[in-house]
């Protein structure tokens, strides 16, 4: 199996013996130290263990440099792996003797390599984007700035003076709409929205914030079980959201509510029929309020 892993790009002939070069450089450096451990011994005179022990440790240090150029030259034979990326310790998964079915370890490289690819393109986009400064002449500034709507509150508590503004606005817009406000519990609003006759909408309202809606027919009673519209429009609560402009987010939602206005009248845009399975086509779409049965909206 080592052989099969080893063998794609490198020269086991001089891998074997490259590691028979480790063995004898390990033997010539444990001499030099044996060399060093013994010092000048068996010499009758100080000038013949001098002698002695200089020439030991000559030779000893002659034998470790040529190993070390042996392996040298061994190492530049041996080659280098296929993979220049063994990723630590997953290199083992190229071990798996059954690589042809799960090739987690070829994947794992190319993965790599695509992250390092990708983080390197993107260091070269930020940087060419950091050199782009963006420049507005005098006059983009003035048109900027005509355009510009009046800054709204962006507090969570917002005075009771603004909500009603805003709802007596957005009751201007719609005449088919009829909105009325009242505030049973202190400053937060109730809205009891009359789309003509066909619906009647109960809107909760946290300052400006919507946190419920309940949808009934014209001449149900509110404090039945909800129904289809009802989670429609809980939907649309979520989709709509700006809190930085909370007025934009309850005329936007006033305005996909008004789409109901022809609940009873506008066909399916998907399948072009009036009722499926008993039921109007009661779903809006957000952006373009067309008309779609709940099922064939999907």
């Amino acid at each position: 199996m080592a052989e099969g892993v080893l063998s794609p790009g490198v020269n086991l002939e001089a891998f074997s013996q490259a590691i028979a070069a480790i063995q004898a450089l390990r033997s010539s450096v444990t001499r030099v130290f044996d060399c060093l451990k013994d010092g000048m011994r068996n010499k009758e005179t100080l000038e013949g263990r001098e002698k002695g022990f200089v020439a030991a440790l000559q030779e000893s240090l002659h034998s470790v440099s040529r190993d070390l150029g042996e392996l040298e030259r061994l190492s530049n034979l041996v080659g280098k792996p296929s993979e220049n990326h063994p990723l630590h310790n997953s290199g083992l998964l190229s071990l798996d003797p059954v690589q042809d079915k799960t090739p987690l370890y070829s994947q794992l490289l190319q993965a790599y390599k695509w992250s390092n690819k990708l983080q390197y393109h993107a260091g070269l986009a930020s940087g060419l984007l950091n050199q782009q400064s963006l420049k507005r002449s005098a006059n983009q500034m003035g048109v900027s700035a005509k355009r510009r709507p009046k800054a709204q509150p962006t507090t969570l508590v917002l005075p009771p003076q603004y909500v009603d503004d805003v709802i007596n606005r957005i009751d201007r817009m719609f005449p088919e709409m009829s909105i009325q406000l009242s505030r049973p519990n202190g400053t937060s609003a109730m809205l009891l929205v009359t789309l003509g006759k066909v619906l009647k909408v109960i809107v909760v309202m946290r300052s400006l914030f919507i946190d419920r809606t309940i949808v009934k027919g014209y001449n149900e009673n509110v404090y039945t079980e909800d129904g289809k519209v009802t989670d429609h429009a809980t939907t649309a609560l979520l989709h709509y959201q700006l809190p930085q402009m909370p007025d934009v987010v309850v005329r936007s939602f006033m305005t996909w509510l008004r789409s109901y206005i022809k609940l009873f009248q506008a066909p399916c845009q998907r399948c072009g029929k009036f009722l499926q399975d008993g039921l109007p086509p009661t779903w809006r779409d957000f952006r373009t309020l067309e008309a779609f049965h709940d099922t064939c909206r999907q």
